[in-house]
């Protein structure tokens, strides 16, 4: 029998190398070092929840939170545990949420995180799966989760044991929290987050929770650490490290510091399953949530089950050829596109409406989580490809989100808006998805919507400075105090969008006039650097000025997070009046490669991730993106934690590795097309959506080795580097042959 098993086991690992089972090709390790801002936390795809071990809060205690910029619950290289959170946000630049902590200590009970908190090892994590062990207490934990409901189990020695919920600690940059025992084997509470990135201090709101022991305490209550007053300047000061202890109570607590235990004393080893059911709403319906999602349900039973739901997703591409490795950056890339943007509404389908939060009421799946000056460039129309029912769930979201609030999204975060980063970016993905096929949602809405941000000149939530820019076409540094340049550069390119949307819908005038508004960036263009610079008011140069001044997050008047070599390639859509504006394509092509040269070309910067894609647009100049794209994509993406060049911005950076390795990339937003390069696998084989598409499937192959010699698109050979949206999904097989 021994042998029999073994060679069953051979065997499957083998058809698992062959690519058999997509789920086993994801590493959740991948981003959480190198400021990737990923975790390997269980969730499921889509999910509300995630628990995710949470190792950032073991330095210096001031609002009981690591005193470092910190986006995300964990990194890789920390070892010190405090707790799993159960909401998290994957892969942004910004700190929220990481808030509703259970953590298992044994021994005798300690409510400050500085001294119950541990150390751990044995770590595993898989798509769905987490597991840790903890080295001060000899406690596994293994984490699952449903859409709403994170599903611990703790697995305790025998002895005096304790699992405790801590509302204290958390990435949120908001304090308060409500607690309360309902009996010896249920919690209930509230934790207040928001003000995501400090942009909006008051922008508040609730998250519920309820949380189901399976194994009643024999002790249970409520603590709440107090703080001092400091009585001359009249403030309330962090934590000073004083606890107050409500052993057996029952009614509900309010504060800033709070959480409440359960303790045992097992006679053996045993193991105790947590579930905690969350909602945006109210605890009723996070009750709901999770009983309706996991009830009678076994912590096995629910992790098969969302090991299902992620194979069925990843699956929808299968790549062939490759190495092991390749595979493995490929489908945890896939796996983080599905994180975000997620679901926001309970199973009874109620969500807060935007910015009141009063009770609304969704059929579909209402998304939230839009962080589209990162995600129009790339990863909406990967949606649109693979995944074209989110995709117009999305776009129906986005729509509700104007209903309500009277705007399309800039960065919405769980019906608040951030405001965060600048453009007018939800009408790009519009566009870019009513383009692609994707059409099933009421698209004059959407045009209106759009219309009213590109024209309304006062009090305009999405294009600040929208007046100057109608009059001059350009933003100069008197209206706004950083990225004059880049802003225009983001109007222009919804502009683009508009235009292009009124062309298939018969607007002929509105298309004109925003496509001529879409190149007024041209304005900004500077012959004597032969790149884009600031004006001031008076619409003179900005002097002295530095082309290079900015990167880094330095501050530059002309451009946001960035500078102006990292900009002024960004408008693929005009890189034909870019050409002619620098001297013709061979200047072109020198200035580009410059770039590259002189170390401006930053991987983790979207507005030049495209700019490998641009040597297409020259003849005789395609090699270098062939080269630039494999090489980029050596360099930046591997097997292990720093496997991400930086912050993952909600699955960008992974979405531009997916189009790379499978030889296509959208170079410009809104134009339903793909510019083409070398695939990384031999085939590529893409389920399509027969709601969508009426093709069952796409296959992408690449034969040979070295440069690209020949385009064929079912068996014709093409002569541009460039293939429609509607050819590539029309068609049936793209092959792409080297020489």
């Amino acid at each position: 029998m021994k042998k029999f098993s073994f060679f069953v086991i051979l065997i499957f690992n083998s058809l698992l190398l062959l690519g058999q089972a997509a789920i086993e090709y994801v590493n959740p390790f991948i981003g959480t070092s190198n400021f990737g801002a990923t975790n390997p936390g269980a969730i499921a795809p889509r999910g509300m929840v995630s628990v995710s071990p949470f190792n950032v809060a073991g330095t210096k205690n001031t609002l009981e939170k690591d005193s470092r910029w910190l986006s995300n619950p964990y990194v890789h290289e920390n070892n010190f545990l405090t707790g799993f959170s159960h909401v998290n946000l994957s892969g942004v630049g910004c700190p929220d949420l990481g808030v509703i902590l259970t953590m298992p200590t044994t021994g005798n009970l300690e409510t400050d995180h500085l001294k119950y908190g541990s150390t751990y090892g044995n770590e595993v994590a898989k798509a769905g799966f987490y597991s840790t062990t903890l080295k001060k207490y000899k406690v596994k934990i293994e984490t699952t989760a449903t859409s709403r409901v994170g599903v611990s189990r703790y697995s305790f020695p025998e002895g005096k044991s304790n699992i405790l919920l801590n509302l204290g600690l958390g990435l949120t940059n908001e304090q308060g929290a409500s607690i309360k025992i309902v009996s010896p084997s249920e919690i209930e509470g509230m934790r207040n987050v928001g003000s995501f990135c400090y942009f909006k201090p008051n922008e508040s709101y609730p998250v519920y929770f309820v949380a189901k022991f399976s194994k009643p305490s024999n002790e249970y209550g409520i603590w709440k650490n107090t703080r001092k007053y400091k009585g001359i300047e009249g403030q309330w000061m962090p934590y000073n490290g004083k606890k107050r202890l409500y052993k057996g109570y029952k009614k509900e607590i309010i504060g800033d510091s709070i959480g409440a235990y359960m303790s045992y004393d097992f006679k053996k080893p045993t193991q105790v399953v947590v579930r905690v059911g969350v909602s945006y709403v109210s605890i009723d319906n996070a009750r709901e949530n999770l009983e309706k999602e996991t009830n009678g349900l076994s912590f096995d039973e629910i992790q098969k089950e969302t090991a299902r739901n992620w194979d069925e997703l990843l699956s929808k591409i299968k790549v062939e050829g490759g190495t092991k490795d390749d595979k493995t950056i490929f489908y945890t890339a896939l796996y983080h596109t599905l994180i975000h943007p997620n679901t926001l509404n309970d199973v009874n389908g109620e969500y807060p409406k935007m910015a009141t939060r009063e009770t609304l009421k969704t059929k579909g799946t209402r998304f939230t989580v839009f962080s589209f000056w990162d995600t129009y460039r790339n990863l909406h129309s990967l949606m649109s490809l693979v995944y074209p029912k989110q995709q117009s769930d999305m776009v129906k979201s986005m729509l509700s989100i104007y209903d309500e609030s009277g705007w399309l999204p800039k960065w919405e975060l769980n019906a608040t808006e951030t405001t965060t980063m600048v453009g007018d970016p939800a009408g790009i993905v519009i566009a870019d998805t009513y383009l692609r096929g994707i059409q099933d949602f009421d698209i004059e809405k959407a045009y209106r919507a759009m219309i009213k941000s590109a024209t309304q000149l006062e009090k305009n939530a999405l294009r600040p400075g929208i007046k100057e820019y109608t009059e001059k076409g350009y933003l100069t540094t008197a209206s706004t105090k950083s990225g004059s340049v880049s802003t225009t550069q983001e109007y222009n390119t919804s502009d683009f969008a508009i235009a292009q949307l009124a062309k298939v819908l018969g607007k002929k005038e509105d298309e004109k006039f925003y496509r001529e508004r879409s190149i007024s960036y041209r304005k900004l263009f500077d012959k004597e650097f032969n790149l884009l610079r600031p004006k001031d008011k008076d619409d003179l140069w900005i002097t002295p000025f530095n082309p290079e001044t900015g990167a880094n997050f330095q501050k530059n008047l002309g451009f946001i997070e960035g500078n102006s070599w990292q900009y002024t390639f960004m408008l693929a859509h005009d890189a034909k009046g870019l050409i002619n504006l620098m001297g013709g394509e061979e200047v072109y092509s020198k200035q580009l490669q410059k770039v590259f040269n002189i170390g401006q070309f930053d991987m983790a910067n979207e507005p030049d991730i495209g700019y490998p894609y641009l040597f297409n647009f020259v003849k005789g100049e395609e090699w270098r993106t062939q080269e630039k794209v494999s090489k980029l994509i050596n360099q930046y993406f591997k097997n292990t934690p720093e496997g991400l060049p930086g912050n993952d911005d909600t699955g960008t950076m992974s979405a531009w590795l997916i189009y790379s390795m499978m030889g296509i990339y959208p170079i410009s937003p809104a134009e339903p097309s793909y510019t083409i390069t070398r695939p990384v696998f031999e085939k590529i084989t893409i389920q399509l959506d027969s709601k969508y598409y009426k093709n069952k499937q796409l296959i992408i192959e690449k034969k040979g080795r070295g440069k690209i010699d020949k385009i064929q698109i079912n068996g014709k050979t093409i002569k541009s580097y460039f293939i429609s949206h509607a050819s590539l999904v029309n068609g049936y097989n793209l092959k792409i042959n080297l020489q």
